[in-house]
């Protein structure tokens, strides 16, 4: 009678954990489709070129802004002499 108890326990828990797989697949499959059917690997690709491309714009700010200190701090130097 026991070994029933633990063998419906162990189905059930085993139950549980597939099933739970099932669902988070099904949410990181949806996840990775935004819309207009595009696969996995296309969006995976398509955000990390987003954040490379907003790098490479952080990037050129700060040196645009070196450049501009840079040149400010040439003009007063100078002006002093």
């Amino acid at each position: 009678m026991e070994e029933n108890k633990i063998l419906i326990g162990a189905l059930i828990f085993i139950g549980m954990v597939v099933g739970a797989n099932f669902i988070m697949y099904a949410i990181a499959r949806g996840a990775a489709r935004p819309g207009g059917g595009k696969g996995f690997l296309e969006t995976m690709v398509k955000s990390l070129n987003a954040n490379q491309k907003q790098k490479n714009d952080d990037m050129e700010e700060l040196r645009r802004t070196i450049e501009e200190l840079n040149e400010g701090k040439k003009n007063s130097d100078g002006d002093s002499e």
